[in-house]
């Protein structure tokens, strides 16, 4: 028989160091961040309704509780997600650039990463409030509609349109090839993945709004 271990050594006799704070908190933020991805996945290909909290934990390889333990529930994972995408609008959407700039920004924005896309069209699916949606009733104008009216105001947009459903015309040009990538391929024989049909969709874009400062 073997000998018996006499006592542990050195190393095993020294007590566990507990995690440092800074740790445990990038440990925390790496959690948060694969449960983000997760929910992403799962919220832009079955919508608010249809998504498992299960699935999502599933897919970040983490315990569902988890996702209590960081967002409060799958409401809040939700709405995370929505302020995410708030943050990522910060960053390219300049309101100083010119119109057909700023539209062409959302629109690649839309084609590089489509699950925001469909994740605001779930959101339409389903009567969701999303985050900053102005409730019937009230006064308070949104900020983008407020930059509009201030193009308008400065010539850029051509005082016959109405500034907000303008906006909402816009939005759908930019929603259009992910909403209907079908009717994409059936007009253009192209994918809305393409990048022929992405720059030529943009260009075509770009044009149309050169001409709302245009009353001829």
């Amino acid at each position: 028989m073997p000998a018996r271990r006499q006592g542990k050594t050195a190393r095993e006799r020294q007590p566990r160091r507990a995690p440092a704070a800074e740790e445990r908190q990038r440990d925390a933020e790496r959690s948060r961040e694969r449960l983000l991805a997760a929910a992403l996945e799962e919220f832009s290909a079955h919508g608010f309704a249809g998504a498992r909290v299960n699935v999502i934990a599933g897919r970040a390889g983490l315990n569902p509780q988890l996702i209590n333990y960081y967002f409060g529930g799958k409401d809040g994972l939700y709405r995370a997600l929505q302020q995410r995408w708030l943050e990522q609008e910060a960053a390219f959407a300049d309101e100083g650039s010119p119109l057909e700039d700023l539209l062409e920004a959302y629109l690649r924005a839309s084609f590089a990463d489509p699950r925001m896309a469909r994740l605001l069209l779930w959101g339409g699916l389903e009567h969701e409030v999303g985050t900053g949606e102005r409730l019937p009733g009230s006064s308070e104008e949104p900020d983008d509609l407020a930059d509009l009216r201030r193009r308008q105001a400065d010539g850029e947009i051509a005082g016959e349109f109405d500034p907000a459903l303008l906006e909402l015309a816009l939005m759908g040009a930019t929603l259009a090839p992910i909403a209907l990538p079908h009717v994409v391929r059936r007009l253009t024989g192209l994918d809305p993945s393409d990048p022929a049909f992405q720059d030529g969709y943009a260009d075509q874009l770009r044009r149309i709004v050169r001409r709302l400062g245009s009353t001829a």
